[in-house]
């Protein structure tokens, strides 16, 4: 099937998919872009329902026979894209669905808990860091941003499929914690520990929130020991994906 007007139903329909979290919902579909998220995607065995393609800006090919697979114009496909620079395909998948019950963890296991992170791109990048150091899952709590909005998965480079990520409420996500004996380690900078100082060889759920405000008291009252960064200059804040990345790491160092 081709597609060359921008005003065809199916143009308008994917472009309000892009934009509003609601209809998102309603449908369970979500959109990834790229050939490389496309890929990591269908490794993990999801299967799209329509996957477009732009000849004029793909420079390689690709056959998903599962698929529905549309051709479009360069123009269509900018229209559709969310990208500043597209490589001319894009694919519609059913949203995954996954619980709590799903996470299969490690004998020690380190997961990082994300509560209301609000950017696209830290959750993005947390994704990412969570994928390079091979955590066992990401538990995003009461986001502000929609888990499969194109932008956090962009900026996830594809890692939001491959890193075991489920969205659910703080409550429901300590009570998973708390049977399997992890302990939680929370983020803020009004901790006296620093994370360097701590071991981080057991199991460790690590509580990160927003840089604006940090954790809530509900992370804040049920930690089991708090730690800190250190803030040498003048502004005591650090961008949240740079704070799970550097403790992420410091874990992996002691876990070598």
């Amino acid at each position: 099937m081709d597609i060359t007007s921008l005003q065809n139903p199916r143009v308008k329909y994917i472009v309000k998919l892009r934009e509003d979290k609601r209809q998102r919902k309603l449908d369970g579909l979500m959109l990834v872009e790229g050939y490389d998220e496309l890929t990591l995607a269908l490794s993990t065995g999801l299967k799209p329902q329509t996957v477009l393609t732009a000849p004029e800006l793909a420079s390689v090919s690709m056959d998903i026979p599962s698929a529905e697979m549309v051709t479009v114009t360069r123009a269509v496909f900018e229209k559709i894209s969310y990208r500043d620079n597209p490589d001319g395909w894009l694919g519609i998948f059913p949203v995954p669905k996954t619980s709590l019950d799903d996470l299969k963890l490690s004998a020690s296991p380190f997961v990082i808990v994300a509560e209301s992170v609000e950017k696209p791109g830290n959750l993005g990048a947390i994704l990412r860091t969570a994928d390079a150091a091979q955590v066992d899952a990401v538990i995003v709590c009461d986001p502000r941003v929609d888990l499969w909005n194109p932008n956090v998965v962009r900026a996830s480079r594809g890692t939001i499929f491959t890193v075991p990520t489920v969205e659910v409420d703080s409550p429901n996500a300590l009570a998973f914690l708390r049977p399997r004996k992890m302990r939680v380690l929370a983020a803020t900078p009004s901790a006296e520990v620093l994370y360097t100082d701590v071991d981080l060889k057991g199991p460790i759920a690590l509580a990160v929130g927003t840089e604006d405000e940090g954790l809530t008291d509900f992370w804040m009252q049920n930690a089991d020991i708090k730690v800190k960064i250190p803030m040498l200059g003048k502004v005591n804040s650090l961008n949240v994906s740079i704070a799970t990345a550097l403790i992420t790491y410091e874990a992996v160092r002691q876990r070598k």
